[in-house]
């Protein structure tokens, strides 16, 4: 098992939508919405790191994404 998160910005009021579609991912384990520097923090967990990198890309596809940074867990969860 892979963890991940990602810091997602979003485009000025978007955040309802980009929220609900976050919530309806798979890997998604965690939401967080945010004040500061990013809008949403999500923990990610996933079979492997192609996995993960998957979630993220279908992540920026999602209307009203604009930039995310993603952080990859240094061990594998069993």
């Amino acid at each position: 098992m892979v963890a991940a998160v990602c810091m997602i910005n979003v485009d000025l009021g978007k955040e309802i939508g980009v929220r609900r579609d976050l919530s309806m991912f798979e890997g998604v384990k965690e939401l967080l919405h945010l004040f500061g520097e990013y809008d949403f923090l999500v923990i990610i967990k996933a079979g492997d790191l192609r996995q993960v990198n998957y979630i993220v890309d279908k992540i920026r596809e999602i209307d009203g994404v604009s930039a995310t940074k993603t952080i990859i867990g240094a061990e594998e969860e069993e």
